[in-house]
């Protein structure tokens, strides 16, 4: 069975904008903090408020990677998808792409670690969370 793809398709807004009339680079990884955020809660159905607030525990990005491959404007429709490239006991790799009107413009690769709250220690991804992910683990040989 083929992994599944979390997508979804936002507008570049002004506010997300240089004087230039394109994407502040910065943004993106707002862009992309949204998207783990809509992931959790529409996909993997968790929703991320109770997971912060009430298992009190964290996602952190330890490792992130972004190549920026074309610009985005103002008014662009941003197609963001996202898959899982591996999955440990108590961290997730991420692939993300970014791409409007077929075009590539930002591509991430990116290792979030479950954490306690209380400890800011690695844990172990809860039961739950583990086993909706693997929906999305890609196998070995996909790019």
């Amino acid at each position: 069975m083929a992994a599944e793809l979390f997508e979804i398709e936002d507008t570049v807004r002004f506010c997300q904008c240089d004087p230039a009339g394109i994407v502040f680079f910065p943004q993106y990884l707002v862009m992309l903090n949204t998207l783990h955020e809509r992931w959790f809660n529409e996909a993997l159905g968790v929703p991320y408020h109770t997971y912060i607030g009430e298992r009190r525990l964290g996602v952190p990005t330890v490792r992130l990677e972004c190549d920026f491959t074309a610009v985005s404007r103002h008014g662009d429709r941003l197609r963001q998808r996202l898959s899982v490239a591996k999955l440990g006991r108590s961290s997730v790799e991420l692939a993300v792409d970014f791409s409007s009107g077929g075009e590539l413009r930002a591509r991430f690769r990116q290792v979030l670690v479950c954490t306690s709250l209380a400890t800011h220690r690695a844990v172990a991804l809860p039961d739950d969370v583990r086993q909706a992910m693997q929906r999305f683990l890609r196998s070995a040989d996909a790019p």
